[in-house]
């Protein structure tokens, strides 16, 4: 399996922010993700779209690091919505509850 190193790009989308997320969200993505995030959420969003459209794969790992940047939104009252999870990732998502903290937007791809 090759392993495709996380890039993370933000975005400014009306009065929020995306940051697009491309590779895999494992151990080696938490850097990627923390500056991606900090980037952000700099100027107060009132949102942060996580869009998981390119992403390949997501591990335990990658789930606790999404953890950790909820409760970062969190303390600075930011919203956090996901876009483009497969219907595995969703459903992932509904089991371990972290749907009950960000709004899923739009449909999902194969």
């Amino acid at each position: 399996m090759t392993v495709h190193e996380l890039e993370a790009s933000v975005s400014r989308e009306g009065d929020g922010a995306v940051i697009a997320l491309a590779g895999e969200l494992n151990l080696t993505a938490q850097e990627a993700l923390d500056a991606a995030y900090a980037e952000a959420a700099a100027g107060a969003p009132e949102h942060v779209v996580l869009d998981f459209t390119a992403a390949d794969y997501i591990n335990s790992t990658g789930i606790a690091l999404i953890v950790g940047l909820l409760a970062q939104a969190r303390a600075q009252a930011i919203e956090v919505r996901a876009r483009g999870l497969s219907d595995h990732y969703r459903e992932i998502f509904e089991i371990t509850r972290l749907s009950d903290f960000m709004t899923i937007e739009g449909s999902t791809h194969a």
